[in-house]
């Protein structure tokens, strides 16, 4: 038995103290320009680099949370999605997918719906996560939308929808593609209904969910340095055999070129939403009325106020008389 190494070792960490774990995730690296960012300098600053203002990505909750008014909201419950409606497989099965899915990140899918007050105003937003399976679009997330939209409808309140995706789930085959038209068939229900439409892109919101709810907002903002488009540069390049310009499909370029409204930082982006909202929401909605109601109103509004036209010779005029008021 080597005494120095086997006894002295363990006698001194006891005396002194064993040397704390220290966790991995203390220490992230921005993207954007490689510089390690401390964990608490990240929350603090929204998941924004204090360095080079990059925007990384952050998960569905957070920005729940970031948005509504204290961080208070309620989680809508979703229906619960199919495991596998393919039997798809393809190096993994779909069914093994998700369940690592859930497993790395807790959730049941990549859609997160939530209603709070935002400046005050009742909201509901749906909000995409791409740590879960690149926050693609399948039949849960279709299910989840439409459920945000009703929801947003039987409240009189706007949806907000806050995309961040590769776009649709390819191991659902067709029926992943069927979610763009009955998404953009539940945007239409919330239109319908004069309740606001708004959009926030994130990095990244490109394909299916592109080319459906993602573009069809009434008010479109993006984060800054979001990528936003629906093939990517180099397979866009390859079809139509030219150069594309850097940073063609940057939230940036598409404001100069009027495809978005607005880039907000990230830390703006609360109280860009509540002025947004009250500017275009308000809860005094008429209420509708049968044709013949309509008829009534119209043919009451078409007679004439005699007390105005017509005054009482038997009163001596008035100011508002004369002048026919």
């Amino acid at each position: 038995m080597n005494w120095l190494k086997n006894l002295v070792p363990p006698k001194l960490r006891s005396l002194v103290g064993a040397q704390k774990e220290i966790s991995d995730n203390l220490w992230y690296k921005c993207p954007g320009c490689t510089q390690m960012i401390y964990h608490r300098d990240l929350d603090k600053n929204l998941h924004v680099c204090q360095h080079c203002g990059h925007h990384l990505r952050i998960r569905a909750e957070q920005r729940l949370k970031m948005l509504f008014d204290n961080g208070k909201f309620a989680l809508l419950e979703l229906g619960k999605p199919l495991a596998d409606p393919l039997k798809f497989r393809d190096l993994k099965k779909y069914s093994d997918r998700i369940r690592d899915a859930r497993s790395k990140t807790g959730e049941t899918d990549a859609l997160k719906v939530g209603l709070g007050e935002i400046g005050g105003h009742k909201t509901v937003i749906a909000v995409l996560d791409f740590a879960f399976m690149g926050g693609s679009m399948g039949m849960a997330v279709g299910d989840g939308l439409i459920t945000a939209a009703r929801r947003a409808v039987s409240e009189t309140a706007p949806l907000v929808v806050i995309p961040s995706s590769g776009g649709a789930r390819m191991q659902e085959g067709i029926l992943s593609l069927m979610q763009m038209t009955r998404s953009t068939i539940a945007v239409e229900e919330v239109k319908e209904a004069g309740l606001p439409y708004i959009v926030v892109l994130t990095d990244p919101t490109t394909g299916g969910v592109t080319a459906s709810f993602a573009m069809l907002g009434d008010i479109q903002i993006a984060e800054p340095g979001s990528q936003i488009g629906f093939a990517g540069k180099r397979v866009i390049e390859q079809t139509i055999r030219e150069t594309l310009p850097d940073g063609f499909q940057q939230a940036e370029y598409l404001l100069e070129h009027g495809m978005i409204d607005m880039v907000v930082h990230r830390q703006d982006l609360a109280a860009t939403l509540a002025r947004i909202i009250g500017l275009l929401h308000t809860t005094n909605v008429a209420p509708d009325t049968s044709p013949d109601d309509r008829q009534k109103e119209d043919a009451a509004d078409a007679i004439p106020s005699t007390e105005v036209i017509v005054p009482d010779p038997s009163r001596p005029a008035t100011k508002a008389t004369d002048k026919g008021l």
